[in-house]
């Protein structure tokens, strides 16, 4: 039997306010996140995704009333993420209302956060994000992938894409599974906010290399960049947020698409 893919709407909050920007930067306002989370939910997205994107960047805790605000007026399950650094912000999250966190920066500098968190709440709650950017610097030790433009290995970076670490997101990733993340979020830096379509090949990397579910993140822009993210990417779900944010494309229009195409996708 063929898992259904999923479509996942993204927050990503700044003191209270949703914004969306290119390449993470140039942030703009772009609406009330428990508006917009009660929105997408109503229309039948089958998860939400909340990113504090500057809880890390700013070392501070995650903004709880608005994770309290949008547990509250929503149906679907969702994943929260910024600033998460131990079981004890977890567990807050969590009791907040949140399905699954969200964990990269505290995840890099402190792999074994990743078990902690799968031991105490279950693999099916940890999902590790990686924001991720092509180099293309040849480097001894990292996993060079083909692309339409050559040879590149992919580069982690922290603090809300802020800050490279040198880390290889494809060989990264393997390892975080066998520390226990049960799902990723991999979202391009290249690609994020473009709306010009997913970094494919770096999805599909990941996803042939690991054994759990990837989201691809970063680059949406039309209803068939989501199905060449499920068809070619072999992503198990679409995370989007500029289609959706301005009504481009609501999720109702974006799953008929996939439907008429052949993608099994939830009601």
């Amino acid at each position: 039997m063929t898992l259904a893919k999923r479509i996942v709407p993204c927050l990503d909050v700044d003191h209270g306010k949703v914004v969306k920007g290119i390449n993470f930067l140039q942030l703009k306002h772009a609406g009330d996140p428990v508006e917009m989370a009660k929105r997408y939910s109503d229309e039948g997205a089958d998860e939400l995704v909340f990113l504090d994107i500057t809880a890390s960047h700013e070392k501070r805790d995650i903004m709880r009333q608005y994770v309290e605000g949008v547990a509250k007026a929503i149906s679907i399950p969702f994943t929260v993420g910024g600033g998460i650094r131990n079981v004890s912000d977890a567990r807050l999250v969590l009791c907040s209302g949140a399905d699954k966190v969200s964990v990269n920066t505290a995840a890099i500098e402190n792999p074994n956060v990743i078990t902690e968190l799968a031991d105490v709440f279950g693999r099916q709650c940890v999902v590790i994000a990686i924001d991720a950017k092509r180099n293309r610097n040849p480097t001894d030790g990292k996993i060079m992938i083909e692309t339409s433009e050559g040879k590149v290995w992919f580069e982690v970076n922290t603090y809300g894409g802020r800050k490279p670490t040198g880390i290889d997101a494809v060989a990264w990733a393997m390892q975080a599974e066998k520390l226990g993340a049960g799902e990723f979020l991999v979202t391009s830096m290249d690609k994020d906010g473009t709306e010009d379509g997913y970094d494919i090949e770096l999805t599909r990397a990941i996803s042939e290399r690991v054994n759990v579910p990837v989201i691809a993140s970063g680059g949406a822009g039309i209803p068939k960049h989501l199905l060449d993210v499920f068809t070619e990417g072999k992503a198990d779900a679409a995370l989007a947020a500029s289609i959706f944010h301005y009504n481009k494309y609501p999720v109702p229009v974006v799953k008929d698409y996939l439907r008429k195409m052949g993608v099994t996708i939830r009601q």
